[in-house]
């Protein structure tokens, strides 16, 4: 496979670069929203939403910026188009599933400070995307993304079950638990060839 090749693409960002367990970019919403399946998955499909229009938005922007050789703006345009993609999924959540709304919280505006999204934007830039590898990328980013909430949400649910000792309950467990899921996702790297 070819590093320009878009299944390449979309492996490299959905397992071999995963951007949570590789990168370990976006771990707020990782740790904060895995509680529970259905949290972790409308969370992950949210923020795969915000990842494509940000992401496309981006690809867009560049191109005006580099037109007018205003390539300095790009981190501050980005970080609007971002803002902007999170309103977007915001108003819609709340109108269409306010309980959904409730369950997600705080997280939801925090998706816009998500580095995972802003790193998506500039990783894409800097490896110099055409429209199509752009789309490939962030769909694999964002089910990556997604994936790493799913199993990490599997995990605490199946955790839950456990006898557990009282001194690794809570937050320690869960940075154990995330460490051995970046451990296991480092065993990918070599698949990347590069």
């Amino acid at each position: 496979m070819q590093p320009d090749d878009l299944t390449f693409i979309f492996l490299n960002a959905f397992i071999i670069n995963n951007f949570v367990l590789a990168f370990f970019l976006g771990l707020c919403p990782f740790l904060g929203v895995s509680a529970k399946l259905d949290t972790a998955w409308n969370m992950g499909l949210a923020t795969m939403f915000v990842m494509l229009v940000s992401s496309l938005c981006a690809y867009g922007v560049n191109m005006l910026l580099v037109e007018f050789n205003l390539e300095f703006l790009r981190l501050i345009c980005y970080i609007a188009v971002i803002a902007s993609a999170v309103q977007l999924v915001e108003i819609t959540i709340k109108k269409v599933s306010p309980e959904l709304f409730r369950a997600l919280g705080i997280f939801l505006p925090l998706i816009t400070t998500n580095c995972a999204i802003l790193g998506l934007a500039l990783f894409q830039t800097f490896k110099e995307y055409d429209f199509l590898q752009c789309l490939v990328y962030s769909a694999g980013a964002g089910a990556g993304f997604t994936l790493a909430l799913m199993l990490m949400a599997g995990l605490r649910v199946k955790l839950d079950l456990a006898d557990v000792p009282s001194i690794s309950r809570g937050s320690a467990i869960s940075f154990m638990l995330a460490g051995i899921l970046s451990l296991t996702f480092m065993g990918f790297a070599g698949l990347g060839g590069h």
